[in-house]
């Protein structure tokens, strides 16, 4: 079973941008991330197919969010960018193995990290 730590989280104001982490203890063909706000269900907001780079976003980050893959190890990044409140959230990491690399469903994914605070203040 995978492993997955992530990184990079921390306090932000409106407007400003953060970098998420996530390293992988083997490699993995799909990873993405997701994110739960207090009283809300988590939410994919992006994924990538390690393969192949390619991405899926949920609308609601789309031009704001970049994935990424690492180049030299088993890592994931997500490029936050013009943040506001409601991206507040624990983000985590999750990984999915299978024939095929899945979109934004909770279900298509086995393995989750701990998770890393966001908070973006006004």
């Amino acid at each position: 079973q995978v492993q997955l730590v992530e990184s990079g989280g921390g306090s932000v104001q409106a407007g400003g941008s953060l970098r998420l982490s996530c390293a992988a203890s083997v490699y993995v063909y799909c990873m993405a991330w997701f994110r739960q706000a207090p009283g809300k269900e988590r939410e994919g907001v992006a994924r990538i197919n390690i393969r192949t780079g390619s991405p899926i976003y949920a609308d609601s980050v789309k031009g704001r969010f970049s994935i990424s893959r690492g180049n030299t190890s088993y890592a994931m990044y997500l490029q936050m960018n013009s943040l506001n409140s409601e991206d507040t959230g624990i983000y985590y990491c999750a990984a999915a193995h299978g024939a095929f690399c899945p979109g934004l469903g909770l279900t298509d994914f086995n393995a989750w990290g701990q998770g890393t605070q966001v908070t973006v203040s006004s």
